[in-house]
């Protein structure tokens, strides 16, 4: 039943990053896809983790997949504010030079920044080992 409502969920309140993320799923279908949670995961080559309403994209297992699937379930609270108030922060933070820069000289770590602050807090309690 929670497998249910979650995709009931992220197919109508999440319908905007569902939709995103099936799109990368197409662009990606070649990649091994497997279920996590409810979450379509698929193990890609690029060396980051993106979490996109239904859809999960990781290379790694364990944690950062944890980490991934706690951003669905940020989805699942925010509905359509998970773009502009997750996806692009998120973005800006992991990707812009001058702020990975900033991170670098000021030993600043990643889930420091409050979008991922909020995805590890629901990640430990998820996952309550590690």
């Amino acid at each position: 039943m929670k497998r249910i409502l979650f995709t009931l969920l992220q197919c109508t309140w999440g319908i905007l990053q569902t939709i995103a993320g099936a799109i990368v799923f197409i662009i990606f279908r070649q990649c091994r896809h497997y279920s996590f949670g409810g979450a379509v995961a698929t193990a890609w080559t690029l060396d980051t983790g993106v979490s996109l309403g239904l859809f999960i994209f990781t290379d790694a297992d364990g944690r950062l997949l944890e980490h991934e699937y706690s951003h669905t379930i940020q989805s699942l609270i925010l509905g359509p504010l998970y773009l502009p108030v997750i996806v692009v922060p998120s973005l800006l933070w992991a990707g812009l030079p001058p702020l990975r820069k900033m991170r670098r000289e000021r030993h600043i770590h990643y889930n420091s920044f409050f979008t991922e602050k909020w995805a590890e807090k629901i990640r430990s309690r998820l996952f309550k080992a590690g």
